[in-house]
């Protein structure tokens, strides 16, 4: 079987390995090349949905979270190429009695659904490394990810396999679109409205090693300690944009991480990211057959959670196309789309 995959994003590389693992052979067609949207970012937090108010949609995170270790350690052997995955948890702030309440209340929700494969708990904060906090929520489900490595690693493991990724040529065999917010804008619904559209973020990487460190999340602001030695903040969500590139929104970012965290004033800021990640609707994952595009399937809008939900996403998708088992939510489902599209 073949599949031509467009797109060389997360979802777009993560679903051509999860064929070519299963025997299809794949060709991934960008001409921008990997990672050059949105998957090419630097925070990756891999960050649960809070255990409450459970749906499927939290479902499905959850089991694309506990599958992502022996996941990425699978692209990482095929390829050769570390993703920069590691579960090293987070710590949230607690700032007053209501807060503490409510954590408590996940941790009996966490405790009923996360299976005892992780915990939600409220506890002291520790010394050095905290959101600045007394007591903090410590979660184990968390992780980090590279996304740049991550994506590398991908396109190691998919070449390994025998898969390409070429810059342009003609589909052949099923064919999968995941080519983020300009293909999610473009598609459309039975009354003519985009399926999504794209959501700006911006994000610094600090010289700062933490590696060991948990994730903090505090003030909005994700602050990942990543392998390297580095630590990326972030993100803005800009609805309203005139421009890809960082800007004064990302000045205002790094005074708040460092008033926050002030372990983090003074670090040196080596690299400054913005760039647009495809939001539907829904504010879940697209994913399914294209309607009235016969061979044709869609996996865009992992705004915020694409890297957490790759995994899974992946799986999925390799599934339908190959075996047509449809395991996707229906939170997820592509019927309401038209067969069409504008601008691509």
């Amino acid at each position: 079987m073949e599949a031509t995959i467009y797109g060389a994003g997360v979802f777009g590389l993560g679903c051509a390995f999860a064929l070519a693992r299963r025997g299809a052979r794949v060709r991934v067609i960008d001409p921008k090349g990997v990672a050059a949207g949105a998957s090419g970012g630097i925070v990756g937090a891999l960050a649960p949905h809070v255990p409450e108010q459970w749906n499927e949609k939290k479902a499905f995170q959850l089991d694309s979270l506990l599958m992502a270790e022996d996941w990425w350690q699978a692209v990482s052997d095929l390829g050769g190429t570390d993703p920069g995955y590691a579960r090293t948890g987070r710590l949230q702030p607690i700032p007053d009695a209501d807060t503490r309440t409510r954590a408590l209340d996940r941790a009996d929700g966490a405790a009923a659904l996360w299976r005892g494969a992780a915990t939600w708990t409220v506890e002291p904060a520790p010394a050095g490394w905290s959101p600045g906090t007394t007591e903090v929520i410590r979660d184990t489900l968390s992780a980090r990810i590279h996304p740049r490595r991550a994506c590398a690693a991908l396109a190691a493991a998919v070449r390994a396999l025998g898969g390409q990724i070429v810059p342009d040529a003609h589909s052949e065999g099923l064919v999968l679109h995941a080519t983020g917010w300009q293909g999610l804008a473009a598609l459309r619904d039975a009354r003519d409205r985009p399926a999504g559209n794209g959501v700006k973020g911006q994000a610094a990487l600090l010289r700062l090693d933490r590696r060991d460190a948990p994730q903090l999340y505090v003030d909005g602001l994700h602050i990942v300690p990543h392998g390297d030695g580095t630590v990326a903040l972030g993100s803005t969500s800009e609805r309203d944009f005139d421009h890809a590139e960082p800007d004064v929104q990302l000045d205002a970012i790094l005074a708040r991480a460092c008033a926050a965290v002030p372990e983090l004033a003074g670090a040196e800021v080596i690299d400054r990211w913005a760039g647009i990640r495809p939001r539907a609707r829904s504010r879940a994952p697209l994913l399914g057959v294209w309607p009235g595009r016969q061979g044709h399937f869609i996996a865009n809008g992992g705004f915020k959670i694409g890297f957490g939900m790759a995994p899974k996403v992946a799986e999925v998708m390799a599934e339908l196309m190959l075996d047509g088992r449809d395991a996707i939510p229906e939170a997820f489902a592509t019927h309401g789309l038209a067969p069409w599209t504008r601008g691509v």
